[in-house]
């Protein structure tokens, strides 16, 4: 079984969001065939709908053997162990884990869109990816990382 190296973006608006931050990177730590290799500073940001309170954000690099759909399992499974409960798209969660990036491949199936879709304008995810890959990075899509992030400002987006 092959090593991929995968990025994970991390978000919680709610109940102590750095706390959620750090007990899923602890988390993703400990996932089975899986090496929790670097992360990001946290950054904090606004949300993307109206009245909601700002989201901590930050990005996680994985070396592992899991598939990208076991991955997404996983994921799923440590956001439901921190009280995440699906009820409305884009609301105030305690914790998100997205799979923005899994080695060079482009994903597309029915549960999971790789590159992230939103990826290009999410300066939440972009400006921490940036701190864990090098400066002349392009995504499997052929996008050049340093290109999306002139193009992404960091309006409201705060490196704690």
């Amino acid at each position: 079984m092959s090593r991929e190296t995968a990025f994970i973006g991390l978000g919680s608006n709610l109940d102590e969001p750095g706390e959620q931050l750090r007990q899923a990177l602890e988390a993703l730590g400990q996932l089975p065939r899986t090496v929790l290799t670097a992360h990001s500073a946290f950054y904090t940001s606004d949300s993307l709908l109206a009245g909601q309170p700002r989201y901590t954000n930050a990005v996680a690099a994985l070396s592992t053997e899991l598939h990208p759909l076991e991955l997404l399992d996983s994921l799923q499974a440590i956001e439901s162990g921190q009280g995440r409960v699906r009820k409305e798209r884009w609301g105030p969660r305690t914790l998100d884990l997205d799979i923005i990036l899994y080695g060079q491949q482009l994903i597309d199936e029915p549960r999971l869109k790789v590159p992230h879709y939103h990826l290009h304008a999410r300066a939440f995810v972009l400006y921490p990816l940036a701190e864990l890959v090098p400066a002349d990075f392009v995504l499997p899509d052929g996008r050049a990382l340093n290109e999306l992030l002139a193009a992404c400002p960091l309006i409201g987006l705060e490196k704690l």
